[in-house]
């Protein structure tokens, strides 16, 4: 029998900036490998969270996408997205997307835009656009590396745990050292890149993860060779460590 699994897309046409695109190709393109069927769907603006995501994708989008998206999050289709979490569905949110996921983003100019709340985050405008590449510890995937072009200032609230310490960059807000968050199998982050085909072992995480929410019993993945993406990965590193 060949194993499926389904990747929702959220906002793709919206919310697609600095090569997050790349983070769905990477997701399918190493299910595929693997001989899992891997399909995508993308979730638009006035479209239903179809039943059955296994891993959800939410990229980032300028201030004025976000207005909308906020708006079309309200509500059933936001509920539907933390019930699926809650119920083990992978997630993974960059900027915009992450901002959204936590209970709101106050931009520059206009009202607070409100988010969903997986993440008890909470994010601002903020002064300064930090742009560069990034290097976190992770606790859970070890070094990941990323690049981040962002004014907004994420806190985390509670509980709510960073996805990682920051080595070099930003990261959340520039302040407390931390960057992203993890909840469950949602991961939120600054993190474009895009940042999966650089960091295969967060890939496989996530894949992984959202088999079990299929199948609930699933094998460990069949190892492939990651040569190329552990070359990328150090290349970012490398770039990370020599930037001013």
């Amino acid at each position: 029998m060949t194993m499926q699994i389904t990747i929702g897309w959220l906002y793709g046409a919206k919310m697609n900036i600095y090569g997050d695109r790349g983070n769905v190709v990477a997701l399918q393109q190493r299910a595929r490998w693997r001989g899992v069927d891997a399909q995508v769907q993308e979730i638009g603006i006035g479209e239903p969270v179809p039943a059955g995501i296994d891993i959800f994708f939410w990229g980032g989008g300028q201030d004025q996408e976000q207005v909308a998206v906020a708006k079309d999050i309200a509500g059933a289709k936001g509920e539907a997205i933390r019930e699926a979490v809650e119920r083990g569905a992978a997630l993974l949110s960059i900027c915009g997307g992450y901002q959204l996921l936590g209970h709101g983003y106050q931009p520059h100019d206009g009202e607070m835009l409100g988010g969903i709340g997986v993440f008890d985050a909470i994010s601002t405008a903020g002064p300064t656009r930090f742009i560069g590449n990034v290097t976190i510890e992770s606790p859970r995937f070890n070094t990941l590396v990323g690049f981040e072009n962002h004014s907004g200032l994420t806190t985390l609230q509670g509980d709510c745990q960073p996805l990682g310490k920051v080595v070099h960059g930003h990261g959340n807000n520039g302040r407390d050292g931390t960057e992203g968050a993890i909840y469950k199998n949602a991961i939120g982050c600054y993190l474009h890149g895009a940042l999966l085909p650089k960091n295969p072992h967060l890939t496989d995480w996530l894949l992984q993860s959202g088999l079990r929410h299929r199948y609930t019993e699933v094998d460990d993945l069949t190892p492939l060779d990651d040569a190329l993406e552990f070359l990328a990965h150090e290349n970012a590193l490398s770039r990370s460590r020599t930037q001013t």
